[in-house]
């Protein structure tokens, strides 16, 4: 059975109250902007912006309407990241970076 596909996409924070099997509630995103980034090199995490959505495995079409769904890879200010959370569901943004920005040598 399940329930309707939340699309999670890129804006302003916004959730959804949903209703469960029980009766219980579940808050589901509809659309962030951070995001809850773990280094793995230093274990740390980070709350930081994302920029955008480069690729999701779900949907190709996600990517140009900006969704955000578990295994998608988006660019934040630390670098490429991928999702590793459910946001339609958890209402949070987790993600395990992949590849960190290269910072660029300044000449002097």
């Amino acid at each position: 059975m399940g329930s309707d596909f939340v699309e999670p996409k890129l804006g302003p924070t916004k959730s959804l109250k949903l209703r469960t099997f029980g009766g219980s509630e579940k808050l589901g995103l509809l659309s962030t902007d951070f995001a809850n980034v773990v280094d793995p090199k230093t274990s740390r995490a980070k709350k930081v912006k994302i920029l955008a959505v480069i690729e999701n495995p779900a949907d190709p079409h996600f990517v140009r309407r900006n969704v955000l769904t578990r295994g998608a890879v988006i660019e934040t200010e630390l670098g490429k990241a991928r999702v590793t959370s459910r946001p339609g569901q958890s209402s949070t943004v987790d993600a395990v970076l992949v590849e960190p920005k290269k910072v660029e040598p300044t000449s002097a």
